[in-house]
């Protein structure tokens, strides 16, 4: 699962569109349930009637709610990212890797300091290494302290000087991300301490945005293609999403 949200950030925050849709897709859902509930839909059009047997049909069957929930959920969040794209697929300075035009985009929002993104740095490289056509483009979402913070801009620093995922890799190779590692992994790949420009300060605010755009709220959250999958979800979701994503391009 996702290790954190922003500090002071609701964590539903960017998610009642799906809410206010899913009366819909219990409808929908229950409608198409063995054809019954729409026999009846046709034959006693009365709103009533209809609530009736929808609200029956859940009652009866509440292993739906949670398929709807995810259903509507992944349609917005479909449509944010959509709405989004450019955006999320435009890489901050050298922080990309693989295909400059690959037909698939995978986009990783991380913290430095979060354990489960530390434990997905080995599944993006492996698909990296297998898929010539995927392009990898990574967004700072530093959100558990001061020292993933200081690591975000030393990170961006890395990213304007085109040494990004020499001081990605070397950083995620230590245990935290505590200002001495953060120190020796900027003294290795050649850069000086950073400076809090104006273009930092804007790319990490724009990652927090897109983050509660989408509907996420947690390290590490993967975009392919149109869905979005938050927390540590493996090697095997992850190219399974991009198969899907090149299927449908």
């Amino acid at each position: 699962m996702g290790e954190s949200t922003e500090p002071g950030a609701s964590p539903k925050q960017g998610t009642g569109g799906w809410r206010s849709g899913l009366v819909a897709v219990l409808i929908g859902l229950v409608i198409g349930a063995g054809g019954v509930a729409g026999w009846h839909f046709w034959a006693q059009p009365g709103r009533g009637q209809t609530e009736t047997i929808v609200r029956d049909y859940i009652l009866d069957h509440g292993e739906i709610i949670p398929e709807a929930m995810e259903r509507a959920r992944n349609r917005e969040s479909a449509k944010a990212v959509r709405s989004h794209r450019a955006a999320l697929e435009t890489p901050f300075g050298s922080a990309w890797a693989g295909a400059a035009d690959g037909d698939v985009v995978l986009v990783e929002f991380y913290d430095y300091a979060c354990v489960y993104c530390r434990a997905s740095n080995p599944d993006i490289v492996r698909l990296l290494a297998e898929d010539p056509r995927l392009k990898v483009v990574w967004r700072e979402y530093p959100v558990l302290g001061p020292d993933s913070e200081q690591a975000a801009l030393s990170s961006l620093a890395a990213a304007q000087a085109g040494r990004f995922r020499q001081f990605h890799e070397r950083l995620f190779a230590t245990a935290r991300p505590t200002p001495a590692a953060v120190a020796s992994a900027r003294e290795a790949v050649g850069i000086g301490a950073p400076a809090v420009t104006e273009a930092a300060r804007r790319e990490i605010q724009n990652n927090y945005e897109l983050v509660h755009a989408l509907g996420a709220s947690g390290t590490p959250t993967f975009v392919v293609g149109d869905r979005v999958l938050q927390g540590a979800v493996g090697y095997e979701a992850l190219k399974e999403a991009i198969q899907a994503a090149r299927a449908r391009s």
